[in-house]
């Protein structure tokens, strides 16, 4: 199994995601053919060839969160990319210091393929 070709079924998943919706890493993996590689769907979304078409700002992390290295301009653009397209936020429910902010609402959001 190369690269190449588990990077290709990532982005045939990716594709797939409805607008409005989102799915997280470990699931992209899942349908790729390729449990418990959640981090390499991150690498094959930071080399995504079609930024635009390719629409990686639709994954995101278990609980919800926005990757802080979002490749495409940071976790603000991938909010304000969601938001556009109707993505529902959370707030946290007890947001200790240094703890990560508002959420994808998972239960309303997330792919269900």
């Amino acid at each position: 199994m190369g690269s190449s070709s588990f990077n290709e079924r990532v982005y045939a998943v990716v594709r797939r995601i409805p607008r409005g919706m989102v799915a997280t890493y470990g699931q992209v993996a899942a349908l790729a053919g390729a449990p418990r590689n959640a981090r390499m769907v991150g690498y094959a979304l930071h080399a995504n060839p079609e930024p635009g078409v390719i629409p990686c700002h639709r994954v995101v992390f278990r609980d919800g969160s926005l990757a802080p290295g979002f490749a495409f301009g940071g976790p603000d653009e991938q909010r304000v990319l969601l938001e556009d397209e109707g993505v529902v936020f959370v707030p946290p429910a007890a947001k200790p210091a240094g703890a990560p902010g508002w959420r994808v609402d998972l239960d309303h959001c997330q792919w269900r393929e």
